[in-house]
């Protein structure tokens, strides 16, 4: 299988077609048991175009700090949130959207193009935008953005491990471990679970029927 990396061809289309912003939108942390969804818009400057950009998953963690810190300084760049609450009331699709339409309202310059990760187009966008399946190994844009979501919201599940040690959230980013499992079993759920998550709707379900 021939190794494919990601290219500016969406972009240069759109801006054939007419566009002067274009912009670049992904999310991480859709699976994961705790931890906000995170999300972040790119306007790359053709000119400016950082070397080695790929889908984040595809790069060392070292890597993935390193370009996004060269992404920050020579692109526009908006990164979101949507939080446990949030996720827990409207379905991590929703609030995935919702980090995403965040993102791409807090951009310096409003784009007059997305190109935006998956195969599904937020309700709240109202510019012109298109859905690529794969898009972080697609699009530099999108790659882009999927780096600068993935090292914004692995430095914030760190920050959350020091207020709620033992669940290996530094290490897992919030994603349903072995040892997150069992940490969830021995020390119960934190504020920062998703409680429409099943393995922890489980635990507190558990809990209840346990102590009832």
């Amino acid at each position: 299988m021939i190794k494919t990396f990601p290219d500016f061809s969406f972009e240069t289309l759109a801006h054939q077609r007419g566009a002067l912003i274009v912009a670049g939108v992904d999310e991480v942390g859709r699976g994961p048991l705790a931890g906000p969804v995170t999300a972040a818009a790119v306007v790359l400057d053709p000119d400016r175009i950082p070397e080695g950009l790929n889908d984040s998953k595809a790069l060392s963690e070292k890597r993935r700090a390193a370009l996004a810190e060269q992404i920050w300084e020579m692109a526009e760049v908006s990164v979101a949130h949507a939080s446990v609450e949030e996720i827990d009331s409207l379905n991590i699709l929703r609030a995935s959207h919702l980090a995403m339409e965040r993102a791409v309202s807090g951009l310096p310059r409003a784009p007059d193009h997305l190109l935006i990760d998956g195969n599904l187009l937020p309700r709240g966008i109202t510019i012109p935008a298109e859905a690529i399946i794969k898009g972080d190994a697609r699009s530099l844009s999108i790659s882009a953005a999927s780096i600068v979501a993935k090292v914004c919201r692995d430095q914030i599940m760190v920050d959350l491990a020091q207020q709620h040690p033992g669940y290996g959230w530094e290490t897992n980013a919030g994603y349903g471990s072995k040892s997150h499992m069992m940490a969830l079993q021995n020390l119960g759920v934190t504020p920062f679970h998703r409680r429409s998550f099943k393995p922890v709707h489980n635990i507190l379900y558990q809990d209840k029927n346990v102590t009832s």
